[in-house]
Parts: C-alpha cells; structure tokens; sequence
C-alpha cells in the first residue's frame, strides 16, 4: 500500500493506493494518528484502492468515530470497494464523494 498525504488549510487529504487488508491497515492507521487533533477535516481518496479487508474496514470506522461524520469523506470509492460498503451497511454511516 502506498499513502501520500495532502495538507492544506482547509482539509487532509491521503491519498491511498494498493490493498487496505490486515497487513496494511495498521500503516494506514499509524499515518491519520498523528492528524486526528489538529482539527481539520479528513479525507480518504481511494481511487487506487483495490480491495478493503474487515480490518482495513475498522480503521475507517474508527477515523470516522474520531473526527465526526462530518470532518470524513471517502471519495473516489471504486466499484468493488463500494460494494463492500452497501454489504456491511456502512454507505449509510459514512459520507462520500
């Protein structure tokens, strides 16, 4: 997985390509800790993202938890990803874009 991180005034965005799975959600995780106080906005661009796991699917919720439905997007959410969202119920939970 790879993770680039875009900050400016308004928002955070990280950029997240390859698998969120058990492997790797704990990077993902280590990456937004360090941003959960400051304030801003987060979002997840997901373009590059190719498959969530169950594990990856709670560091997403608990980013969620932490920020607040509003300060948390997901955006570009492909297909399958989505999928995975609709099945466990979270695209009512979570905002997207």
């Amino acid at each position: 997985m790879k993770i680039t991180t875009n900050q400016n005034e308004k928002d955070i965005t990280f950029i997240i390509e390859g698998r969120i799975d058990t492997l790797t959600s704990g990077e993902l995780e280590t990456a937004v800790q360090e941003y959960l106080e400051c304030g801003k906005p987060i979002i997840f661009d997901m373009a590059g993202v190719d498959y969530v796991s169950s594990a990856g699917i709670r560091v997403i919720i608990q980013v969620h938890q932490n920020v607040g439905k509003e300060n948390f997007l997901l955006k570009n959410v492909p297909g399958n990803v989505m999928e995975l969202f609709k099945m466990t119920g979270f695209q009512k939970v979570l905002n997207f874009a």
